[in-house]
């Protein structure tokens, strides 16, 4: 019964409202079952698959460094709809361009890093892994071994990208293609990003906000309780928390 509770889980993505009358099961049975199996959240699985993700979480800061891109629309001069309401900017879908958020995060600490570009070309996404590496440099990840990113041109054909891994000593590592969830932990700090940052109040231009994303890093790393981490933010897991040395 258990085995049938979680094929139709996997195969068909039901919920225990729907398993049970299915199954002949009480819903809070059903429930129970999918948490012993580490199903009861969509989010454990891989969708094509109906498999669940494996968690893991590499040993050492350094070890491994997720990197990923963020497009965002940016703000027009004197703030946009989130500003003066949907009804006085009847034009809000068009854009003034976009910025582009390349953000860089140890597996092991979570430490971030972003900057805010206009663009996502190879040459941008190699001097920003030089600048990323510099920065976790100055808190004790003095070297990085891997760095995995998703299967974009940058990343697997350019040779500014190739000549900056080599410059760090470190091997590039790509996604398995449609598989968002195997850079799972920028995509996570994608979202707290867009929450905690781009999203966080109206701002009235585009500089506003880039402006504040020095802060956000500083609150992310430093004093924002993260729960893989048992509460603790990302400094506690670094060599060098104080970062007074390099």
């Amino acid at each position: 019964m258990e085995d049938r509770v979680c094929r139709l889980r996997q195969d068909r993505k039901l919920g225990p409202a729907r398993i049970g009358p299915i199954l002949g099961l009480p819903v809070s049975t059903v429930h129970r079952v999918l948490a012993r199996h580490g199903l009861n959240r969509l989010a454990f699985l891989d969708r094509p698959t109906g498999q669940v993700i494996r968690r893991y979480e590499r040993n050492r800061p350094g070890e491994l460094v997720h990197v990923d891109v963020k497009k965002l629309g940016r703000i027009p001069d004197g703030g946009g709809w989130r500003v003066h309401g949907r009804a006085a900017c009847p034009d809000r879908r068009r854009t003034t361009g976009f910025d582009y958020i390349h953000s860089a995060v140890d597996d092991h600490s979570r430490l971030a890093y972003s900057e805010v570009h206009s663009d996502e070309k190879a040459t941008t996404c190699a001097a920003f892994l030089q600048r990323a590496a510099a920065f976790f440099a100055t808190y004790g990840i003095l070297r990085i071994e891997r760095v995995l990113t998703d299967n974009a041109w940058p990343y697997r054909k350019s040779l500014a990208w190739r000549q900056a891994l080599a410059d760090l000593g470190a091997a590039g590592k790509l996604t398995r293609i449609y598989r968002p969830q195997t850079n799972g932990k920028v995509e996570r700090f994608n979202r707290t990003l867009l929450d905690e940052w781009a999203y966080l109040r109206p701002y009235t231009s585009n500089d506003e906000r880039t402006a504040a994303l020095t802060d956000f890093l500083h609150n992310y790393n430093h004093h924002r309780c993260h729960t893989a981490l048992g509460g603790h933010p990302p400094i506690n897991r670094v060599n060098n928390a104080s970062g007074q040395y390099n």
